[in-house]
């Protein structure tokens, strides 16, 4: 057993070790790392009601990270559409807030995936009649116009309700997933889409309120971003996270979240389409 685990410990400080000289001359200057957030999407990224501080798989995430890596972390909350803007003005050093790598971000930034979950649709437990992804045809779905999601329920839609001579789902953006989520409640929406990986998490907090409908309608990767014209950057993240899924310490925070259904086991870049 130890002359296995001895090789395994060597791998992993020598990843570390790679990792730490990678890391850019002016961001070991600087000391620390800017990381743009929105703690707005739990349990990737919120805020602790008791202490009103930053938590979350991504902050968990980060603060490991930056460790591996030599230097602090500041994390700067800002609006969800400032996000990419502020990376490529150099606001930012990374991005990391539940953002989905798309082909589209990738224009301008370069996304570390490091997760995978799938848009989800949800309702109330309360709607007995709604209970697989058909029976949403010709229904209200509400879901944040800032991501990707209204174009896919659009598409479904079309594939599978309107293909079968169903009324098509009536596509509502809102101003992102609590607005959707409120909407619901308010009963202005039937239902609504969310990460797969914030579902269960909802659920557990406000019991008995909500329910998934069938499966995720499909599947995407989360990433960390950083500006393009950084490959040193990229290098060093890539390298330090890798070493961080290799040694065990991504899957304990993982776990502390229950998130351990979207884990990867190899870190890829710009993986979204």
């Amino acid at each position: 057993m130890k002359k296995m685990i001895l090789p395994t410990l060597l791998a992993g400080l020598m990843v570390s070790a790679s990792a730490l000289a990678a890391v850019p001359t002016s961001l070991k200057e600087k000391g620390e790392i800017t990381a743009a957030i929105v703690p707005n999407y739990p349990p990737m990224d919120f805020k602790d009601t008791a202490t009103n501080t930053l938590t979350g798989l991504d902050v968990d995430l980060g603060n490991a990270l930056a460790e591996r890596l030599g230097v602090k972390i500041s994390w700067q909350e800002t609006a969800f559409e400032q996000m990419v803007s502020g990376l490529v003005t150099k606001r930012f050093d990374i991005i990391l807030s539940g953002m989905t790598d798309t082909a589209e971000r990738q224009k301008s930034v370069t996304f570390i995936d490091y997760f995978t979950s799938g848009p989800q649709l949800y309702t109330l437990t309360k709607n007995t009649e709604l209970n697989q992804l058909t029976d949403l045809c010709g229904k209200k779905v509400g879901t944040s116009r800032r991501t990707t999601w209204p174009a896919e329920i659009a598409a479904w839609s079309k594939e599978n309700c309107e293909a079968a001579g169903k009324p098509a789902i009536i596509v509502t953006g809102s101003e992102g997933s609590a607005d959707a989520r409120a909407q619901l409640r308010q009963g202005r929406l039937d239902a609504a889409m969310q990460g797969s990986e914030t579902i269960p998490y909802l659920m557990l907090q406000e019991k008995d309120t909500y329910k998934p409908i069938g499966q995720p309608i499909s599947k995407q990767f989360t990433g960390l971003g950083v500006n393009k014209s950084n490959p040193e950057l990229v290098k060093a993240i890539a390298e330090a996270m890798q070493a961080m899924v290799d040694d065990g310490t991504y899957g304990k925070i993982l776990k502390k979240w229950d998130l351990e259904q979207g884990a990867v086991t190899r870190i890829e870049m710009n993986q979204g389409k």
